[in-house]
């Protein structure tokens, strides 16, 4: 049984309310559980967001389009995350975040099958980075995640869901699941005012044709395109984990996405 926990929340520090800011007509949050729905490994799928009142939109959003939700505390989100697995009857967890709209629901199942394959406790498709940067997904088994609730302690590691984990590979068989060509350098993720605009860009090219265009489908889009690419340029790579612990960037080599 494999679930996977999306982490939203509407107070972002660089672009708030961005989860529910509109992609040709839906709020991205809608946008991207339409294209998690269409992972074959995911058996679940509960949007974890906080118990602040500022996240009563999202809470009513995920109400309307029929998608489970948990609300827990707003700043430990390891607490939140494992409430939200609560009675899932889970045995891994997927960890996603709502800034990634562009979401890949094969490269998601293909990181689940690489989890799964290589007896991994941890494995994500950003222990070295090689994909796009929003296209990040970590996947844990559920007994591993338990033992990080409960003995973590650092703000840190109770602030960023897995830095507990990966931080210590001589305790956890971390698996990195890589891209043949390194892509890192491109920015699909929403954190800026440019990224909306760059998400915009690609589903209004992309969607309307199909909608269930995929990640190679965007990147021979910038390719073809580069003013597209251009609207977000100049932004660094999970600049929200180096604020609040550098010392953890730089042992997990980009480890986990920003907070949400």
């Amino acid at each position: 049984m494999i679930a996977a926990i999306l982490q939203a929340r509407m107070s972002s520090t660089r672009l708030p309310g961005k989860v529910l800011a509109p992609v040709l007509g839906q709020p991205m949050l809608a946008r991207q559980i339409e294209r998690l729905a269409r992972a074959r490994r995911l058996d679940r799928l509960v949007v974890a967001t906080s118990i602040d009142p500022g996240d009563d939109p999202l809470a009513a959003v995920c109400a309307e389009i029929g998608t489970a939700c948990f609300r827990g505390s707003l700043d430990d989100v390891l607490d939140r995350f494992h409430g939200a697995l609560a009675g899932t009857g889970a045995t891994h967890a997927v960890r996603l975040t709502a800034d990634c709209p562009l979401t890949d629901p094969a490269l998601i199942d293909a990181l689940v099958e690489f989890h799964v394959a290589g007896g991994y406790d941890y494995a994500s498709n950003c222990v070295r980075p090689t994909f796009p940067d929003g296209l990040d997904a970590e996947i844990l088994r559920v007994d591993v995640l338990e033992r990080a609730w409960r003995d973590a302690r650092d703000p840190v590691d109770r602030e960023h869901v897995t830095q507990y984990v990966v931080k210590r590979p001589e305790l956890f068989r971390i698996g990195g699941l890589e891209n043949d060509e390194d892509l890192s350098a491109l920015r699909w993720t929403v954190d800026e005012p440019a990224d909306l605009e760059f998400v915009r860009a690609v589903y209004a090219e992309l969607y309307p044709a199909d909608p269930a265009f995929g990640w190679r489908d965007v990147l021979a889009l910038v390719r073809r395109r580069p003013e597209i690419a251009a609207l977000n340029q100049g932004f660094r790579r999970n600049a929200g984990l180096e604020r609040s612990a550098p010392a953890a960037a730089r042992t997990s080599e980009g480890g986990e996405p920003p907070r949400v």
